[in-house]
């Protein structure tokens, strides 16, 4: 599947499964040799695409030798059967119901297996635990529904609640606010920049949030001065939670009814828990910063077709996320940061999203990116790209310095650019990998 988020994909999806195939969803911005990848890594047999996808799709599909089918946004006639089915053709719980490739920040995207148990259970979880949706709610569809997030948490969830769906194609800030008040938003899910991107629209003071019960973040680390402005400006409360494509998403969150704490993913949902472990998939002492590590009900099956890979992600039945995280005295976790984003200065350990935060704290930065280069002395020098809310002024000096007042000495960004916007993935999560350095400040 190749569709935005329009109403053929709910469609599609649900109907691929009823018929019992399998479902391998993918971003509709993608090119004719990234789609063609993932057709023969997977073994598709047909390929569904939006329109504005159709070219790219068909050029993959005829390379590969297979099916493409193009449909409209609404109804997909051209794929609809003589008879329609009298019942779900039988699949075990363990069967495989989506194949979603990770993003592949090493090597070539890997397809995690995603089962019918699995995605249902965190589904069902999200939605009686986190959400607590009803049929009178409705749930702003901004994420994108080829992403796991956005299929577990908004559209699955949203179906066992028998809530209503508002689905946005493409994401702009003032375009969402416009929408909460013109549907009566109730729930509305996103990633940091989406919360950010409403913040700083210039309709932010003008529109009517009031129908807002409930705001969901996850993909990744919101910078608490952003959920705190977010909070104050709207009047709602924000839920941060964590999970990754392997999980189906959901692993952690600050849930409803418990102490809901800034700047922490909360604690293990129903039926999943989570562990901090060493190099050697040992736990770490408490309060010690270790890799968390994951098992339950979530879990993908496999990655598809790569027993080395899978061996390697899951060596004993838990998940090895790559994320470091620290766990507080109320069994709270805190992600520091991904375990290969994580900057080694001089011997010392520095990791970008601590640096992040304090530049988040200048009024007049919008979004960060803090990153390591090369040092023929230190092994890493910490530097950081910064773009600036409209309107706003800042120099790299100042910015610098006002970090400098805020950490450690070994820690603060040597080099700070200014920049318009920052790389960023289908979600709309930052990708630190993907920032440019000037040539004068060094290389990666």
């Amino acid at each position: 599947m190749v569709l935005p988020n329009v109403l053929s994909f709910p469609i599609v999806f649900y109907g691929a499964l009823l018929a019992g195939a399998a479902v391998v969803p993918m971003n509709p911005l993608l090119k004719a040799r990234e789609i063609e990848y993932y057709l023969r890594d997977s073994g598709a047999r047909i390929v569904v695409a939006g329109e504005q996808s159709a070219e790219p799709a068909t050029e993959a599909a005829c390379t590969v030798g297979i099916e493409d089918v193009t449909v409209g946004p609404a109804l997909p006639g051209a794929l609809l059967a003589d008879e329609g089915l009298t019942g779900p053709v039988d699949r075990a719980d363990g069967d495989t119901a989506v194949i979603l490739y990770t993003s592949g920040t090493t090597g070539q995207p890997k397809g995690a297996e995603l089962t019918h148990a699995g995605l249902n259970s965190n589904a069902r979880t999200t939605q009686e635990t986190l959400l607590e949706g009803t049929p009178d709610d409705v749930i702003m569809g901004c994420l994108p529904l080829f992403h796991v997030f956005g299929l577990t948490c908004s559209l699955n969830a949203g179906v066992l609640a028998g809530s209503s769906l508002t689905l946005i194609p493409r994401f702009d800030g003032a375009k969402a606010l416009s929408v909460v008040e013109r549907d009566g938003v109730t729930v509305f899910q996103g990633v940091p920049t989406m919360f950010s991107a409403m913040l700083h629209s210039p309709d932010a003071g003008e529109a009517d949030v009031s129908s807002l019960r409930l705001c969901v973040s996850g993909g990744s680390a919101m910078p608490v001065e952003v959920m705190r402005s977010f909070e104050e400006t709207f009047g709602c409360i924000v839920l941060e939670g964590y999970g990754l494509s392997e999980t189906s998403p959901v692993a952690s969150f600050n849930h409803p009814h418990a102490e809901r704490k800034p700047g922490s993913i909360g604690t293990p949902i129903r039926g999943v828990e989570l562990r901090l472990v060493d190099d050697d998939g040992k736990d770490v002492a408490a309060g010690d910063v270790g890799e968390i590590a994951i098992r339950g009900e979530n879990v993908m099956k496999s990655y598809w077709n790569r027993p080395e890979d899978t061996a390697t992600a899951i060596p004993d039945g838990w998940f090895r996320t790559g994320d470091l995280a620290r766990q507080d005295e109320d069994g709270y976790f805190f992600i520091v940061d991904r375990k290969k984003e994580m900057i080694i200065r001089g011997g010392y350990n520095v990791y970008p999203r601590e640096i992040e935060e304090a530049l988040y704290e200048h009024p007049a930065v919008a979004e960060v990116a803090c990153i390591g280069i090369s040092h023929p002395d230190l092994g890493e020098e910490v530097v950081a790209a910064v773009a600036l809310k409209p309107g706003a002024s800042a120099d790299p000096d100042e910015l610098q310095a006002f970090v400098k007042e805020r950490v450690a000495a070994y820690k603060y960004p040597r080099h700070v650019w200014l920049v318009d916007s920052l790389p960023k993935g289908p979600t709309g999560k930052i990708l630190r990998r993907s920032v440019e350095v000037p040539e004068q400040v060094g290389r990666r």
